[in-house]
């Protein structure tokens, strides 16, 4: 079975499930997998770097694929869409900044434009710029992001903008996120945390052991590690890690840490690089708690696709409607008095 959607059509895909392009983590290998399993692969092109981007997109062959860019970056290196619609990918999918810019020549290469929205402010820009699907993202997900919950903010752009297929991300990991997501509205859902922990994501043993044993309660909101690793985005975002000895040290240390960063961001560095998530930041969102194996990315697909389909054709599994009987109407009540 399959669940058929706007977004399914127009990506030409049999499932509603889009991977999320995780900076490094989300490489050629994971984004051909999930295509290949029917979803949709997004290779994560993150801040930039052309060799990698080169490398991952050749490493996910003849799969059908998009690439992700943090648009603030992008606009720092903006040849880099050019390396990428080189090689003719499904989808571009722009998250954080002004699409403006990119959108024309994302259109004029035939490429399907993915919008990442976290306000709707943010949703109708993206839609005057030709956004083919809007991805709106709730605070529960895992990285940067804003304030808007996902449980209000997915019906609420799909409201102000029906014309635009919607996909749902943050705080969803298995089936039950995107039946519930189907049901706000959206055509499908993103997936970040729940891909991360798979057999083909380019992230060590170590994080992805890491991610099974967290729990929802273990993230949290801040800026700490953009400091410490010297990229630190613009407001008012933020982004939602994994707890730490690190994180704890730090909170509400923000402006010393900034005058002592090249200091300690040179062991957070090292820390990153021996995969020491103790100091090192594990970004993953609030979804964590439904993570609680290492399988291929196919699986995750068939097990998501499945409960999902369970869900939504048995939904009364857990509850049902007791139709209450029908009042006689007030003035008849009143004139039997």
């Amino acid at each position: 079975m399959a669940i058929a959607t706007r977004a399914t059509e127009l990506l030409g895909i049999k499932h509603p499930i889009l991977l999320a392009p995780m900076d490094l983590i989300a490489d050629g290998q994971l984004a051909a997998a999930v295509s290949q399993a029917g979803g949709f692969g997004i290779i994560g092109g993150g801040y930039g770097d052309q060799a990698w981007l080169e490398r991952e997109m050749d490493a996910a062959g003849s799969a059908r694929v998009g690439v992700g860019f943090i648009t603030w970056s992008l606009a720092k290196q903006p040849h880099l869409l050019d390396v990428a619609l080189k090689r003719r990918p499904a989808a571009i999918m722009l998250s954080f900044g002004d699409v403006g810019p990119h959108a024309p020549k994302v259109k004029e290469a035939g490429a399907l434009l993915i919008c990442q929205v976290q306000t709707l402010e943010q949703a109708l820009h993206a839609a005057v710029h030709g956004a083919d699907i809007l991805v709106a993202q709730g605070a529960e997900a895992g990285g940067h992001g804003m304030s808007r919950s996902t449980m209000p903010f997915v019906p609420a752009v799909v409201d102000t903008i029906p014309g635009v297929p919607v996909v749902a991300a943050g705080g969803i990991a298995d089936g039950r996120g995107l039946a519930a997501a189907l049901m706000l509205g959206a055509d499908g859902v993103l997936l970040g945390t729940r891909f991360y922990a798979t057999q083909e994501a380019a992230a060590s043993g170590a994080a992805k052991g890491c991610i099974v044993a967290a729990s929802g309660d273990d993230t949290t909101r801040g800026i700490l590690f953009d400091i410490a690793r010297d990229r630190v985005w613009p407001a008012p975002y933020t982004g939602r890690v994994l707890r730490n000895g690190f994180s704890e040290a730090w909170r509400g240390r923000e402006g010393e840490l900034m005058q002592r960063r090249e200091e300690v961001g040179a062991r957070y560095d090292e820390a990153r690089a021996h995969n020491d998530f103790s100091i090192a930041a594990l970004i993953v969102g609030e979804a964590v708690d439904l993570v609680n194996d290492v399988p291929p990315a196919a699986e995750v697909v068939r097990r998501v696709v499945a409960e999902a389909e369970a869900r939504l054709t048995n939904r009364a599994e857990r509850f049902r409607i007791v139709r209450e009987p029908r009042l006689p109407p007030v003035h008849t009540l009143a004139a039997a008095e």
